[in-house]
């Protein structure tokens, strides 16, 4: 049985198994049913580990052990298998999301932002800033910095980042606007992303950029803290996509004058 690394590649990360696994797997699939020693010399897995590695894929819902002498193992559907595997991910992620939950009222965590506040306290205003390097991980620390905002969340962005952020911020807009944090929206407005405004019509102000306008992706929140990213989002993979965040009250105010002086000559959608 010949198979492709890039294949058995795929289906490591699919289903978060190791190379033997995945290997003994694919070569009991071939076969439907079949014994440890035939899948060991089929997958080139050693004869020693076939046992150990079937023992696992049972255990996870990949095969199932055939009852008789000698010892078989039936495969799976993967049909099946898709489905006994999203439900055991789906049980793990909720064990790991209620410890953590839990850990909300422990004293650990108290201790943990005791060390945080210390922390703190030692570093001067001009140290908190930091490089973002991936979409991913500059949505994560927009969200987080969006969400901590008291009075006032001011966005610049692209027709495209206009729709990633409706899409992505909605209900942290939606806790914003019940507290009262006024949150202003400057991209350009096209017939793509027009639809999408209607959905936040009640949380946001939007006005269109048009192409005579500064042309920047960069948000500020309470004018304090500074996200800006560095690169056309029309020009740079998402895994590339890089930003700063800046926490400099004295840049983040000359910012939003800037904005705000733009924001005048804008127009409603």
């Amino acid at each position: 049985m010949i198979v492709k690394d890039e294949f058995l590649s795929k289906l490591r990360r699919f289903f978060a198994l190791n190379l033997y696994e995945v290997k003994i797997w694919t070569a009991l699939l071939s076969r439907g049913v079949s014994t440890a020693g035939e899948l060991s010399d089929i997958a080139n897995v050693p004869r020693s580990r076939s046992y150990d590695v079937l023992e696992s894929l049972e255990k996870k819902g990949f095969v199932v052990m055939k009852l008789g002498k000698p010892i078989k193992y039936i495969a799976v559907p993967p049909s099946e298998v898709i489905e006994r595997v999203k439900k055991n991910m789906k049980e793990e992620a909720d064990k790991k999301v209620k410890k953590l939950e839990d850990l909300k009222d422990t004293e650990l965590l108290n201790e943990l932002n005791t060390l945080h506040t210390q922390g703190i306290e030692l570093i001067e205003p001009t140290d908190l800033s930091g490089s973002l390097k991936g979409r991913h991980n500059l949505y994560n620390h927009l969200e987080l910095t969006i969400r901590n905002a008291e009075d006032a969340v001011t966005i610049m962005t692209t027709d495209k980042g206009l729709m990633r952020k409706i899409e992505g911020l909605k209900p942290v807009f939606e806790k914003l606007n019940k507290k009262g944090v006024n949150i202003k929206i400057a991209a350009p407005i096209t017939k793509e992303n027009k639809n999408s405004l209607k959905d936040v019509a009640s949380l946001v102000e939007v006005r269109h950029l048009k192409d005579k306008d500064p042309n920047a992706r960069f948000c500020v929140v309470d004018n304090k803290d500074v996200i800006f990213m560095l690169m056309d989002d029309k020009e740079v993979h998402p895994t590339n996509d890089t930003g700063i965040w800046v926490k400099s009250p004295f840049f983040a105010s000359a910012l939003t004058g800037l904005f705000d002086n733009a924001w005048k000559g804008m127009k409603k959608p």
